[in-house]
């Protein structure tokens, strides 16, 4: 199997070592004799793994204690719920900014429970394009400013993020989450869905200042409230123990790899390899402006679109799966998480010309 490359966008590959790893201890943990996923949340050998994940993560970031860190079921879907449910009133007023489809879907929640302003937008660019910061018009009073970080449908990703001062900046950053060095302390709440760079779907991970914990609405369900999960220690109710815990496996893959700037280094390499690939053929196209192009997300598209299932098909015979773009975009799309090793990518760059070449 050691030649299979996994593009997928979500869920999508862990590192072997963290693979082997949970295999070996998947019927054992610890000699207990039984599952991480058959001990009790509350038991001293799964609060070590929590505290553990919850340590490694912090390093990672280089975080502060004026940050709760949450392990949260949901998703980041259930995120675009709750940040407004928790840091806006049903009168008061967010700023978003449109970047793509995950932009989109945050902004159509949002709207359900506050007013919403479109700061900025590159609709009318097809999203092929980050919005310039000059041309942000935020409002006055907002309660705060969203963003997505990255967009793993469209593939374009912010290089750098904006000041908004005092007003609290959010972000959505479920698909470049750890692939790169980011100062979380510019940002009132980060979220993110573990299914990309951290562990397998059903896990979040929210880092939330502490002083905007405890201002939700007042009939906010205390599930969905952020000082209540802090409050307890993501352990309100039971929480998905064995995402969590496949989770810190992950992050602990992450420092013995030498933390977020050696994944940066490794990732921007894979990245520029692929688009270089793409830029110098006739047959495939990025649709995204070169300098708003995301590392982790590779989208493009042929310019035979008829050729599209035959590419398909021979990248499958020759191990490469889930290079499929997503449904309401078409095309092809690489991700690149962290766990992709470059001989993936050299693998599909090699597909990619001996089919081009064939197709001549």
């Amino acid at each position: 199997m050691s030649n299979i490359f996994n593009f997928s966008a979500g869920p999508s590959s862990l590192p072997p070592s963290v693979m082997e790893r949970a295999r070996q201890e998947f019927r054992d943990y610890g000699g207990l004799g039984v599952s991480v996923m058959e001990i009790s949340h509350r038991s001293h050998e799964f609060l070590q793994i929590a505290e553990r994940a919850e340590a490694d993560l912090r390093e990672l970031l280089d975080l502060n204690d004026d940050y709760y860190v949450l392990f949260l079921h949901g998703g980041a879907s259930m995120q675009f719920a709750m940040v407004p449910l928790n840091l806006a009133g049903i009168s008061d007023t967010a700023d978003y900014v449109d970047t793509g489809s995950w932009s989109t879907k945050a902004i159509t929640e949002a709207k359900r429970l506050t007013r919403v302003n479109i700061a900025a937008t590159s609709r009318d660019h097809d999203y092929d394009r980050v919005p310039g910061f000059r041309d942000w018009r935020l409002s006055k009073s907002a309660r705060y400013v969203h963003l997505t970080s990255n967009e793993t449908i469209g593939g374009v990703q912010f290089h750098e993020f904006p000041d908004t001062g005092d007003v609290p900046l959010v972000a959505d950053m479920s698909s470049d989450f750890l692939s790169r060095p980011v100062d979380a302390h510019r940002f009132g709440l980060i979220y993110a869905g573990a299914q990309k760079n951290v562990g397998p779907a059903g896990l979040c991970i929210v880092v939330i200042r502490k002083d905007l914990c405890g201002k939700d609405r007042e009939h906010t369900p205390s599930l969905l409230s952020y000082g209540v999960l802090a409050q307890h220690k993501s352990m309100f109710n039971t929480p998905p123990t064995y995402n969590w815990y496949l989770a810190s496996l992950v992050l602990d893959w992450l420092k013995r790899e030498g933390g977020l700037q050696a994944m940066e280094i490794r990732n921007r390499r894979k990245a520029e390899k692929l688009y270089a690939a793409i830029d110098r053929s006739d047959l495939y196209h990025s649709p995204v402006q070169r300098s708003h192009r995301s590392i982790m997300n590779v989208p493009f598209t042929l310019s035979e679109s008829k050729l599209e299932d035959r590419f398909l098909e021979v990248a499958k015979t020759r191990g490469l799966l889930n290079l499929k773009g997503h449904r309401s975009v078409g095309g092809m799309r690489a991700s690149l998480y962290n766990a992709i090793d470059e001989d993936a990518v050299d693998a599909l760059i090699e597909h990619m010309e001996s089919f081009e070449k064939a197709t001549r």
